[in-house]
């Protein structure tokens, strides 16, 4: 049985949209010129965030899924990172965008970069829409951050606590009111 908590708003959905408009420039910057992006999402977090962030990139780009996962139902990372799917597509000489929900131990998207990289890119970026570094156990930082957020643990947007509140449209903190 889960334990009851309580949601206290993080982040508003409006101020995720002004940053992703903001992130979606400095994207369309960086891989001015490519005849199409390849944009990786890792499910399951970050459905949301991939699907609002390419509506804003104006650009020509692929979508693909990668599901990795160092969580399961718990809110601790296990360190150990399993790939459940992978992509569908070839990225050999592709231009690709790496998109994750959170990048807190930065184990998984160490080893997706590590992954992805050795297929052969032509270039890899990353983004994640939120970043804990005091929590990292290794050294890896996303080439774009859309926010930094305390040592908490958070849901909404896509992210959730064992399957529960990826629909909330903005990022909140859960507080367990049998504390």
């Amino acid at each position: 049985m889960q334990r009851p908590y309580v949601i206290d708003k993080l982040i508003s959905a409006k101020a995720i949209a002004a940053r992703i408009e903001e992130l979606s420039r400095e994207i369309r910057q960086e891989f001015e010129g490519t005849d199409k992006l390849v944009v990786v999402g890792l499910l399951r977090g970050s459905f949301i965030f991939i699907a609002d962030l390419v509506r804003e990139l104006e650009m020509p780009v692929e979508v693909d899924f990668l599901e990795a996962s160092s969580y399961g139902d718990g809110m601790e990372s296990s360190r150990e990172v399993r790939i459940l799917k992978d992509l569908r597509g070839a990225i050999e000489g592709r231009d690709v965008l790496v998109v994750e929900d959170i990048v807190d131990t930065g184990f998984t998207l160490t080893h997706v970069v590590n992954l992805l990289a050795s297929r052969n890119p032509a270039r890899m970026k990353s983004i994640a829409l939120l970043d804990k570094p005091t929590r990292r156990e290794v050294s890896i930082k996303a080439d774009w951050t859309g926010f930094e957020i305390p040592d908490k643990f958070v849901v909404g947007y896509g992210i959730d606590y064992a399957q529960r509140n990826r629909n909330l449209a903005y990022i909140g903190t859960v507080r367990f009111t049998d504390d």
